[in-house]
């Protein structure tokens, strides 16, 4: 995969060549995502951060990780506050705002939506999720979270078992996941939730082609048992048609300290992509586990810092920059990253 000025729209783009060397880089960002070190690799370029739908985790990181290799943000955070309230095609937009920037970041709810951009693009986009297709950033993410949390267990991606929970219809974070790990071997996946809910056909019949064991349930006690990795989504609110539709499955599938200890194997890895319902009504990952070593939600979140570092070092090609632009860090961090 050839990185330099390339538009990142769909996790397809990515063979495990290219997952890797994401990675080997997202590693050699953790001096300057942690604060031990900064960089001005990239001093005067401009991100544009167009966010046309509620975000909270990613909008921020990826302005975070811009920043971070020395670069600035001008961001849009609403649909209402932008010309495309007023009718304004995307191409128009994409044509306007690519002049301004140097590299842009997309949330859109429709899918297909961000791609239709990069289409008109004069610069590189990277998709920050549209509607309920994919969100690859965060599927890189959550493997690279993954890859770490097995490695310090003795295992690794290849053979895992992975039980994913939740709404799975409505959910880009488990479609993009699955699209990536169809490039690994071996892996067992648990998909636990309402028939409703299920996960694609055409997502499931991939795996399964790809020589992976699929198991579909409604049982979640009986669907936590063997795995390395628990995966949970909240119910996708906003893809229904009424929240009272959503209200229906809300709360269906809960995770709390005694269920995941009557369940799961003592190493278990608990993830989610966040945000998490803490809802009374919803509560599907509860704050009972919050001190829990396996779980792996905040680290995810550091995670994505770096990851989207990558992503950025490699697109504008300023990989063996980072290093020779870095300085030491003046102002006071301890204690910020401490587990």
């Amino acid at each position: 995969m050839e990185f330099r000025g390339s538009h990142i729209t769909s996790v397809t783009q990515f063979d495990r060549e290219a997952i890797e060397r994401v990675f080997e880089v997202a590693d050699t960002m953790q001096p300057f995502a942690r604060r031990e070190r900064r960089t001005t690799a990239l001093d005067g370029a401009i991100l544009g951060n167009m966010f046309f739908e509620p975000s909270t985790r990613t909008r921020f990181s990826f302005g975070c990780a811009f920043n971070l290799l020395g670069g600035y943000v001008r961001e849009t955070s609403d649909i209402k506050t932008s010309s495309i309230s007023k009718g304004e095609s995307l191409y128009d937009t994409a044509r306007v705002v690519s002049g301004y920037s140097d590299i842009i970041v997309m949330r859109h709810p429709q899918s297909g939506s961000v791609d239709e951009f990069a289409r008109a693009s004069r610069v590189p986009v990277i998709n920050g999720g549209d509607g309920p297709n994919e969100h690859p950033s965060q599927a890189l993410l959550d493997l690279y979270t993954i890859k770490k949390e097995l490695r310090a267990n003795g295992r690794s991606v290849d053979g895992m078992h992975i039980a994913m929970v939740g709404d799975l219809k409505h959910g880009r974070t488990v479609h993009s996941l699955s699209q990536l790990l169809l490039l690994y071997r071996s892996v067992t996946f648990t998909l636990i939730s309402p028939a409703e809910l299920q996960m694609p056909e055409s997502i499931v019949t991939q795996l399964r082609n790809a020589g992976h064991t699929v198991i579909e349930t409604e049982d979640m006690e009986k669907g936590l048992a063997d795995n390395d990795t628990v995966y949970l989504t909240r119910i996708q609110e906003e893809r229904f048609s009424d929240k009272l539709e959503a209200n229906i499955y809300r709360g269906r599938f809960k995770l709390n300290q005694d269920i995941y200890t009557r369940n799961c194997a003592p190493n278990t890895v608990i993830m989610h992509p966040l945000p998490r319902d803490s809802r009374e009504e919803a509560n599907e990952l509860d704050n009972d586990l919050n001190q829990h070593p396996n779980l792996a939600i905040f680290r995810q979140t550091d995670n994505g810092v770096v990851v989207r570092m990558a992503l950025f070092a490699l697109i504008l090609d300023v990989v063996d920059l980072v290093e020779a632009r870095a300085s030491g860090v003046p102002w006071y961090t301890a204690g910020r990253f401490d587990n």
